[in-house]
């Protein structure tokens, strides 16, 4: 920047001034960077051909150790059908960024759509967006939308104990800005405390969160409690799920959610620790407020007497019905005062990609992944119950995808052993694993229990 930016339309007069309002003197006073990072404008890599390139790389991904993978907590793996791969990687797809112009996009925004109405559908809620990066921002983005549309004042936002630290960094950064605190209440067996939660509960409370399934895989048995809470304090209850698991839970606008939040990248994409789907869906209520952006569709209408079939004046040019984006509440898109949010992230290839793969289960086959999301884990548990020294799952409950195993030797330990044997496993703690099993290592999990026999023997 003390050189000047080509994109910066800031003249040496005006840069001055703006110096002069913060106190310092020079553009380099504004940043901190140690000089030990700092780039000196040598990258220091070697010139390469193509091809000595492609053998270096190789050669550096061969070094990856190959694990067969039992991790969850967030992040999962489903058998991705290979036309997902086909059609999203079509040239209309990839080469779109922004479906800012219906004209050329009317595909990629009816796919979208449909992905919205997927969301809807699953929840039972009236609006679902398709712009949020991952669930930990869409989680924050919720506790704004409560500050914003509570009846009351009010600063506080209630977390469960078992949320994982990353997200309520997330929350925290987020809520910092919004004077929020952030709290967590006690649970108990891997689901809500409820009178934890109620001894929690003022006035004051602006959102009460809670997951379904939790993040230790067990699934939520006291969400009508929790709804109620909320309710009688006026708090808006958030829902953390994934449309997997919300294929076969409670829908969460039967047991009172307002907004729901998770990941829907569990569909479309291998577990890829990084690249995620923001889920954000609520009641309509609060349209004008949801953050990022929404794909709109023109409402059919019978033509007018002597008008082309399907004409109407809610349909385009040629009487089809026509989709855009709407209600883009970003900053760049209306004034900075009415902003609902500063998304910048644009989610929209892997919406799609969720939306083909949902589209190729159909609801019958959402539905048998997801009770077999309850019957792999339960029947591996069971197995690892049978060894000597090993006691699963943790919680007497149902789970999803996932449970704590309790281990009699030093947890991490076992995890250490487990992968020199091709396996990786969470130690969550000194004497808990947690275990996640889904369709893409089930090929495995005889193995695996092989080796948690071998390990702790």
């Amino acid at each position: 920047m003390s050189r000047g930016s080509p994109y910066a339309p800031h003249t040496a007069a005006e840069t001055a001034a703006m110096l002069e309002e913060v106190g310092v003197d020079d553009v380099e006073e504004l940043f901190d960077i140690p000089e030990s990072v700092r780039f000196d404008d040598e990258f220091g890599i070697d010139a390469k051909t193509e091809q000595e390139a492609v053998a270096e790389t190789t050669k550096r991904l061969q070094r990856n150790d190959d694990l067969t993978e039992f991790l969850g907590r967030g992040h999962y793996a489903h058998y991705v059908p290979s036309l997902v791969d086909h059609l999203s990687g079509r040239s209309e797809f990839i080469t779109s960024y922004t479906q800012y112009q219906p004209e050329v996009t009317q595909g990629f925004l009816q796919a979208l759509f449909e992905y919205q109405s997927m969301l809807v559908e699953l929840t039972g809620l009236g609006v679902a967006n398709c712009s949020m990066y991952d669930e930990a921002t869409a989680l924050a983005e919720a506790a704004l939308l409560a500050k914003r549309v509570r009846a009351s004042s009010g600063d506080r936002v209630l977390v469960p104990e078992y949320v994982r630290d990353g997200h309520v960094s997330v929350l925290e950064n987020y809520a910092g800005g919004a004077d929020i605190a952030v709290e967590r209440y006690g649970t108990d067996a891997g689901n809500v405390d409820v009178d934890a939660l109620a001894d929690a509960m003022d006035d004051d409370v602006v959102m009460v969160y809670a997951e379904n399934p939790s993040t230790v895989g067990a699934i939520e048995e006291n969400l009508d409690a929790v709804g109620d809470l909320a309710d009688s304090r006026d708090a808006l209850f958030c829902l953390g799920s994934d449309p997997v698991a919300l294929s076969l839970l409670q829908r969460p606008v039967d047991v009172g959610a307002d907004v729901v939040v998770g990941d829907a990248s569990v569909l479309g994409m291998p577990a890829s620790y990084g690249m995620a789907l923001g889920v954000f869906a609520c009641r309509d209520d609060f349209l004008r407020q949801v953050p990022g952006r929404l794909v709109g569709v023109s409402e059919e209408s019978v033509p007018p007497e002597g008008a082309r079939d399907g004409g109407g004046e809610a349909a385009d040019a040629d009487g089809n019905r026509a989709f855009t984006l709407t209600l883009q509440t970003r900053e760049q898109h209306i004034r900075k005062e009415r902003a609902t949010s500063n998304i910048c992230s644009n989610q929209a290839w892997v919406a799609l990609r969720a939306a083909i793969h949902a589209a190729a289960l159909g609801s019958e086959g959402l539905l048998d992944l997801a009770e077999r999301m309850v019957e792999l884990p339960r029947e591996v548990a069971a197995d690892l119950n049978d060894l000597t020294g090993v006691r699963a799952p943790v919680h007497d409950r149902h789970h999803f995808r996932e449970f704590l195993a309790h281990t009699d030797q030093p947890a991490p330990a076992i995890a250490s052993d487990l992968e020199a044997e091709g396996f990786a496993v969470h130690a969550v703690d000194d004497h808990r694993l947690q275990v996640c099993v889904t369709d893409a290592n089930e090929h495995a999990a005889d193995r695996f229990v092989a080796a948690v026999r071998e390990v702790t023997n």
